[in-house]
């Protein structure tokens, strides 16, 4: 909601500056030119000032996961990705493991990702907050 309301505002100060632009081109060429001069050196100095602190600036932290748990016989629960989970007793050595899922691309900018409960409950059950890549739950 707010980076929406600080959209709409820049995008109000823009309309705003181009009107203001175009009454004084009307009234005073010359005194336009020079208008649009500072405005601009201004407006530059802001966007060099929002790309420093965008680079810089404090770390933004990620929501903490509100709660991981697994509960039965050879349940599986994990807050993130899991690359290979199985909870048959059959599992036997050897072969190759797959590859592990790539990572979920990160959301557009400006939204926020709000992971809920990640809960594995009953024998043999298998969750995740993220992607999994091969899950057995046989023998």
């Amino acid at each position: 909601m707010r980076a929406r309301m600080l959209l709409w505002t820049g995008v109000l100060l823009c309309a705003a500056g181009a009107v203001m632009l175009l009454v004084v081109a009307v009234v005073d060429l010359g005194k336009a030119d020079q208008t649009a001069s500072v405005t601009g050196g201004v407006v530059g100095l802001v966007g060099l000032a929002l790309a420093l602190y965008a680079q810089f600036g404090p770390p933004s932290t990620p929501p903490a996961r509100s709660g991981v748990n697994a509960s039965g016989d050879g349940a599986i629960a994990a807050g993130g990705n899991i690359g290979v989970a199985s909870t048959g007793g059959g599992v036997t050595g050897g072969g190759t493991a797959p590859t592990p899922p790539s990572p979920t691309p990160a959301p557009p900018p400006g939204t926020l990702r709000q992971p809920g409960n990640v809960n594995a409950s009953g024998k043999g059950s298998i969750a995740a907050g993220g992607d999994i890549g091969s899950a057995s739950t046989g023998n």
